[in-house]
């Protein structure tokens, strides 16, 4: 069994609040398993096709300017921008957290990450927590949910 198949599962945001607040340069991958996408370390445009430099992730870190607000809401933003995934690309697309170096940014400004450590899985319950704390903030957000029909 390989290491990625035994990868921890975060099961709730206060634990995975608690690993991002404590270690840096951690990311959320939304793909189908590490384990496929360390046999390329690459992403690939969706619009135009090209192979980019690295995995596309969003970056877990949270920045100075944050100040003292809840990491907690700091984290289940980052997680909920992108939860549209399994239902628009893929619905074997689960999200996981790897620690990486950013090596450039993507079409979108997303960080692509190499020298890749898978760290742990990211339970469905945890997503589900994500949204509950985004939608009952006071601002209008949603999802980065790019497709039209969306």
């Amino acid at each position: 069994m390989s290491t990625v198949a035994r990868l921890p599962t975060f099961t709730s945001l206060d634990e995975l609040t608690r690993f991002v607040t404590r270690r840096r340069f951690l990311y959320v991958r939304w793909s189908r398993c590490p384990e496929r996408d360390l046999t390329a370390v690459s992403s690939t445009d969706d619009l135009t096709g090209i192979r980019l430099p690295g995995l596309s992730a969003s970056p877990l870190d949270i920045e100075d300017w944050w100040g003292e607000r809840p990491a907690d809401v700091w984290v289940a933003r980052r997680l909920y921008d992108y939860c549209h995934l399994p239902r628009v690309k893929d619905a074997q697309t689960r999200p996981w957290i790897l620690h990486g170096r950013e090596a450039a940014r993507g079409p979108d400004n997303e960080p692509l990450v190499r020298d890749v450590e898978p760290v742990g899985w990211i339970a469905d319950c945890v997503i589900a927590e994500a949204c509950r704390i985004v939608t009952a903030q006071p601002g209008r957000w949603g999802p980065r949910d790019r497709d039209p029909a969306g």
